[in-house]
């Protein structure tokens, strides 16, 4: 019985560990029944064939034993080797429809599936204890209660056969062999039929419930899907100091550049963007750090202590932490309010040279 805590569906992953253990769904009702079927229509489409062989066969025993001349040692052989031939050529392709069919209706189950999990000796399949327990388990009633189903409708459909056909035996009286024989072999047919439609209801409704049961047994507990998610994905503890370290290196390598900006275009507490324009080395003015907040203060304070000036510029600060990417190019929309910006530092700081 599955456990009452394991409500969660089965994870990919769940999925993949289980199908390399042999743990698939498989409905051996299904595979029976596909095979049922595949049997009978063989022999269905090579009955015209087997009645030639039978009757070729029956006539030569007929004609050999009458003939006179080979010792009893010489025709028993001779018919022997007449009977294997007879049964190679109408068991041999019935046996092989019969296989291929089997082959086919578990691996479409299995999705060709081939494991030698399932050939490794396990204790707990010898194992006495454990053997009682599934003798008593929830499938065991199930499949007990199956057999005792597919055996009574098998048993009912014979019988309701036979009961017809007893009935309409004294008309075989009043024709030849050959009819009675084809009446025969057609009702014997519609019998199987008859067993081959109720048997596929039954494999229907196997195949409903070991889906079921197979998805049932599959269920995780919340636990198992956290414990599974560690092991594949990591700690997500581990995960987010390991991201806040990351977090600051990069910030720590962001500040380091400021002083190498020309400018840093703030407003006022909020957002700020250290700015780096060499003429002759970049097409475009660079981002060397933005921040948010404290960061922006930071950025600010460092730029301060470096004697970078700070422009006060609301839209122009919060287009550029919006749209601007670190270590990249402003965007060209940004060009003409940026190099107003730079036009005016330049003249401050050429201003600035001339005073001096």
């Amino acid at each position: 019985m599955a456990d009452g805590s394991k409500t969660e569906k089965a994870t990919p992953k769940k999925r993949r560990d289980e199908r390399k253990k042999g743990n698939v769904f498989l409905s051996q009702d299904a595979v029976a029944v596909v095979t049922l079927l595949g049997s009978f229509s063989a022999f269905w489409l090579l009955s015209g064939t087997i009645a030639e062989q039978l009757s070729g066969f029956m006539q030569f025993c007929i004609s050999r034993c009458g003939a006179v001349g080979p010792t009893t040692g010489d025709l028993v052989r001779e018919i022997v080797m007449q009977a294997l031939g007879l049964l190679l050529r109408c068991v041999f392709p019935i046996t092989l429809v019969t296989m291929a069919c089997a082959i086919i209706a578990t691996f479409a189950q299995t999705r060709l599936l081939v494991s030698s999990e399932l050939m490794k000796p396990k204790f707990s399949r010898i194992n006495p204890l454990e053997g009682f327990k599934r003798l008593f388990s929830l499938k065991s009633v199930v499949n007990a209660l199956k057999g005792i189903l597919k055996i009574s409708v098998l048993m009912v459909i014979v019988y309701l056969s036979i009961k017809g056909m007893f009935h309409e035996s004294a008309k075989y009286l009043y024709v030849d062999l050959r009819a009675s024989c084809a009446h025969l072999f057609s009702q014997g047919m519609g019998m199987i039929i008859k067993i081959g439609l109720a048997f596929i209801a039954l494999a229907a409704l196997d195949f409903l419930y070991q889906w079921w049961d197979y998805e049932r047994g599959l269920r995780m507990s919340k636990q198992e899907i956290k414990e599974e998610y560690k092991q594949t994905e990591g700690d997500p503890q581990i995960k987010g100091k390991i991201k806040e370290m990351q977090r600051k290196r990069a910030q720590s390598r962001m500040m380091q550049q400021v002083p190498q900006a020309d400018v840093v275009i703030r407003n006022p507490t909020h957002f700020a963007v250290a700015l780096r324009y060499h003429p002759e080395e970049d097409a475009a003015p660079i981002v060397l750090a933005k921040g948010m907040d404290s960061l922006a203060l930071r950025i600010v304070k460092v730029a301060e202590e470096h004697k970078i000036p700070a422009i006060e510029n609301v839209p122009l600060a919060r287009a550029l932490y919006a749209d601007a990417e670190l270590d990249q190019e402003i965007p060209p929309e940004l060009y003409n309010p940026v190099a107003e910006v730079l036009v005016y530092i330049f003249r401050l700081n050429e201003n600035h040279k001339l005073v001096k």
